[in-house]
């Protein structure tokens, strides 16, 4: 088994002028920001020459500021304390449509954390006010940095296992994320604040991810429930399959695991790739090869995924590119939109794609 940790090459940012530095602000202070926003910000220092936290914002009772940055309960402080270029959204999801048009009306560029939009129509408005605004609103899809999947992805692309015709992606999770909060119920259980349980929450990533390897499927069928946390007024579990030609995407994602575990596995026709937990094999035609990633899959590296990501950002924001970032966020809402339709109906769903990120 070979070891990958440092291997993998960080991302180099393509300007055509020197490098210019953006001034930005994080609104909300809870676990993700913490564990992974800041840190991505904070610790690359070539991200952080690129953007530079001037401020942040949380209205919560008790927040604890961070060290060194200007700390505002409210947006209109924000306003006044000063010229900023991006705001960066690490608010639970229900707050995501309402302050991403929020930003873009005061002509700020946009961090959002998954998922930007639950349905096509939200992705259609955010994407008619970017395009309105001039300015770039960029989904924290950070799953596409994990070097295992980038792995995964190379060897898709190249053809390792020649032409795959089944993928299955599962995550098993003991409960919801609670982030920072000591509330008995983590606010992704509970639907005023997280609009859905775990397929939206952590589904959100498999979603990009399949899409990413297949594209939009033709259809979806889902079946959402709950099978341990009878606190929770959303769905702790859910199973997906994704309908392509010749090709079917599965999915399950639980709260209600005894333990933590990612599988992953794709099957061609002369090979399989198989990801479980900080194990990454490649068997072809009989031979096998192995890579060990626990070391960089450690929680302690996750803030590298967003550092890339953040670059990704501050290139967007060089070169005015919007219209990738408005379909990333417009094909994963129209897949998540059909999902909960079919979990809801128990009919198999057609995806409907909007034309052009409309």
């Amino acid at each position: 088994m070979t070891s990958i940790a440092g291997s993998i090459p960080s991302y180099a940012p393509h300007t055509a002028r020197a490098p210019r530095t953006y001034r930005g602000a994080v609104i909300g202070l809870g676990g993700i920001a913490r564990q992974g926003h800041l840190p991505g910000f904070l610790d690359d220092p070539a991200v952080r020459e690129r953007l530079r936290i001037v401020a942040t914002v949380d209205a919560g009772a008790g927040v604890t500021p961070v060290d060194g940055v200007p700390h505002f309960a409210d947006r209109a402080a924000l306003l006044r304390a000063g010229p900023i270029d991006f705001v960066d959204i690490c608010t639970p999801t229900a707050s995501h449509l309402e302050l991403t048009l929020w930003a873009l009306e005061h002509g700020y560029h946009v961090l959002c954390e998954k998922p930007v939009a639950v349905t096509r129509a939200e992705a259609a408005r955010i994407a008619d006010a970017a395009r309105a605004a001039g300015r770039i609103v960029m989904p924290c899809h950070q799953y596409r940095y994990n070097p295992a999947w980038r792995r995964v992805r190379a060897w898709l692309d190249e053809g390792a296992i020649g032409r795959w015709h089944l993928a299955e992606l599962h995550v098993y999770r003991l409960m919801a994320d609670r982030g920072t909060s000591a509330a008995a119920t983590p606010w992704r259980g509970l639907a005023a604040h997280s609009r859905g349980g775990v397929l939206l929450d952590h589904g959100t990533h498999l979603i990009y991810q399949m899409l990413d390897a297949a594209g939009v499927p033709e259809a979806v069928r889902a079946w959402t429930g709950q099978l341990r946390h009878a606190d929770y007024d959303v769905e702790d579990s859910a199973q997906l399959l994704f309908e392509y030609p010749g090709r079917l995407g599965a999915m399950f994602l639980t709260w209600g695991a005894r333990h933590r575990e990612n599988r992953v596995r794709f099957i061609g026709d002369c090979g399989t790739i198989e990801w479980i937990g900080g194990t990454l094999r490649l068997e072809r035609d009989g031979t096998e090869t192995s890579f060990d990633y626990r070391a960089a899959l450690d929680k302690r590296s996750y803030s590298a995924w967003f550092s890339a990501l953040f670059a990704a950002f501050a290139d967007a924001m060089d070169r005015g590119i919007q219209e990738p970032h408005l379909r990333d966020i417009a094909d994963v809402a129209a897949v998540l939109e059909g999902a909960y339709e079919s979990a809801a109906t128990g009919c198999r769903v057609v995806v409907e794609r909007a034309e052009d990120g409309r």
